[in-house]
């Protein structure tokens, strides 16, 4: 199956980066928390990354890490499908 991750930036692009999720090559990249499946709670740590306990919970289980460039490489070149 395919499973990717990737620190892309926020919604509201304020340079904050959070764990976004890819679970098959043609879809788009989404926010760690649209996935409940897989997602856990943050830690309480104040100013810590958003999805950092769901990062290293996906890292064990096998998920690939992408690095941003090639993330955003990959959402550029997918067309939309048509249905």
């Amino acid at each position: 199956m395919h499973r990717r991750m990737c620190w892309l930036s926020a919604s509201g692009d304020n340079g904050e980066k959070i764990l976004h999720l890819q679970t098959a090559p043609n879809e788009p990249w989404r926010p760690y928390t649209t996935f409940r499946q897989f997602a856990v709670p943050d830690y309480n740590i104040p100013g810590g990354s958003k999805g950092w306990a769901t990062y290293q919970k996906l890292l064990k289980a096998g998920w690939t890490l992408v690095p941003t460039a090639l993330a955003n490489e990959f959402s550029a070149s997918v067309a939309p499908v048509e249905l």
